[in-house]
């Protein structure tokens, strides 16, 4: 019950703080034979990592990986992957001012009263950077998804008021948002430089699409893919808010319009977002989530000590204004990451009868 794990077949557990000597991730149960090279998985890193652009954190670390285990000559073995990456560009120095201090929308409070003890390095494992270990998996999913002729996009769909009205997946990953609108991408990246220049910081939300997603994924009742993939979505830090298809709209709709018909060619409309009952229909997966603007800002916030007296605190250190551009791979993982685990339970279910 540590809740450092994840998946059932297709399981892995993370370790490490934002601060520590290394953070990464243990991989059990993905089958042998699948090619992964050192490339494929930091590939993905290089999507999550800090410094990439004015609009995220200028923290340098190259987050380079190490495969320790479970691959011999390019190929996965079946047995436990264990995959690495140090911490170098820290300094927790930048820190010291606050340890006895809790940071107004951070975890801090909340770890201090569970466990009488707080890593307040950059948050300990309660940062972000716990998600490496994420992406280094999600690489590893995404190759057996391709297999399957399963793909999975994630992008900036809204920054504040600006939305994305064209959805282009060949755009994305040529501006520094990540958002697969050309003109509101631009219109976003200068929202939040502008916002980062006063100190503050804003949400976003983000839209997650699988597709090839075979029928028949999802088991009944309280392991339904949507919830599954819900709870995948709500572990990445910062998650307010997820919805899937029509989502919260269908409040706004009908029976008559929110229903999915089908003909003999296939559904009519997806407002469902790809699954009925819990189980995927064959139809794109689709969901969006809500980010919250990150908590550390540079204008004074009112909190408490460890020992109960107010005081006035300011978040300094490096951080970003929008976190959105580099969640984006993080939701890409964790997606991936469900649909592997329950691609092998439905084959398990199926070799068994």
């Amino acid at each position: 019950m540590a809740g450092n794990s994840f998946g059932r077949i297709f399981k892995i557990t993370t370790f490490g703080e934002s601060h520590g000597k290394a953070v990464g991730v243990v991989v059990d149960g993905c089958p042998p034979n699948i090619e992964i090279s050192k490339e494929d998985i930091q590939r993905e890193l290089d999507r999550r990592r800090p410094g990439q652009s004015e609009i995220t954190t200028p923290r340098a670390e190259k987050d380079e990986v190490e495969i320790l285990s479970g691959v011999f000559e390019g190929k996965t073995t079946g047995t436990p992957i264990c995959m690495l990456v140090y911490n170098s560009d820290f300094r927790s120095k930048d820190y010291s001012y606050i340890k006895d201090k809790f940071r107004p929308g951070h975890a801090d409070f909340t770890y201090y009263k569970k466990y009488g003890i707080r890593d307040y390095r950059g948050g300990g494992r309660s940062s972000s950077r716990e998600t490496i270990g994420r992406v280094c998996a999600g690489a590893i999913a995404k190759k057996i998804l391709r297999k399957l002729g399963v793909s999975v996009y994630a992008y900036v769909l809204r920054v504040g008021d600006i939305v994305a009205k064209n959805i282009d997946f060949d755009e994305i990953e040529r501006n520094p948002v990540r958002c697969p609108d050309k003109e509101a991408a631009k219109k976003m990246y200068d929202l939040i430089l502008s916002i980062k220049k006063e100190g503050d910081s804003i949400g976003a939300i983000i839209e997650v699409v699988a597709k090839g997603v075979p029928v028949g994924l999802g088991e009944p009742v309280f392991d339904r893919l949507n919830a599954e993939l819900a709870k995948a979505i709500f572990s990445i830090p910062a998650v307010k808010g997820v919805e899937f298809g029509q989502g919260f709209n269908v409040v706004n709709m009908r029976g008559s319009e929110n229903n999915d018909e089908i003909s003999s060619k296939g559904f009519l409309s997806n407002n469902a977002g790809g699954t009925l009952g819990g189980i995927s229909s064959g139809e794109d997966i689709v969901l969006r989530f809500a980010i919250k603007p990150p908590s550390s800002i540079l204008i004074s916030r009112k909190s408490i000590t460890i020992d109960g007296e107010e005081c006035e605190i300011i978040t300094e250190g490096r951080h970003d204004p929008c976190v959105a551009p580099r969640v984006v791979p993080i939701a890409e993982a964790m997606v991936s990451l469900v649909l592997v685990d329950y691609y092998l339970i439905d084959r398990v279910r199926k070799n068994i009868f």
